[in-house]
């Protein structure tokens, strides 16, 4: 049995119910085999970049995982793949979008896999949920990179079902 790692996962959806999406994709990433979600951030709105499409909902969430990296990705691909994810081109509008951003300390490169996320330090619908959740993992000067960016918190009333 592998030591707990943790791990930080973005969430993101603006296709459907993205509010709802990302709410099921947080209990089920508590369900995951060997993983516990520990704490996850405000949901928030954001413009989507490179693309086009309606706005999206983004959340942060950090989990203690027994699972490897690869296996942790392998889930998050089935749970986005139940939440009805297509795929038809780049950045394209999507029902749920899980990017496995930190994995510990490691450091991967492989077709299928890189950690940390290649350009998670680009974006504000990363940085400032991932900051309200562990502060230290965000420098001030990388907020301020992305301070033009769209985002928003959600109010806490746009969240109810």
């Amino acid at each position: 049995m592998r030591e707990p790692v943790t791990a930080y996962v973005g969430l993101g959806a603006n296709l459907g119910e993205p509010v709802r999406a990302l709410q099921q994709a947080l209990a089920a990433l508590g369900g995951l085999p060997r993983t516990t979600l520990v704490r996850h951030s405000s949901f928030y709105r954001s413009a989507p970049v490179d693309a086009g499409g309606p706005d999206f909902i983004n959340a942060v969430a950090e989990l203690s995982t027994g699972l490897d990296a690869p296996g942790l990705l392998a889930q998050l691909q089935a749970l986005e793949q139940g939440a009805g994810r297509e795929r038809p081109y780049r950045n394209a509008p999507r029902t749920l979008d899980l990017d496995l951003l930190l994995y510990g300390a490691a450091r991967i490169e492989s077709p299928a896999l890189t950690v940390p996320h290649p350009r998670m330090r680009e974006r504000a619908f990363v940085l400032l949920p991932l900051a309200e959740i562990a502060p230290r993992l965000v420098t001030p000067s990388e907020l301020a990179a992305v301070a033009a960016q769209r985002i928003a918190p959600l109010p806490p009333t746009s969240l109810s079902a």
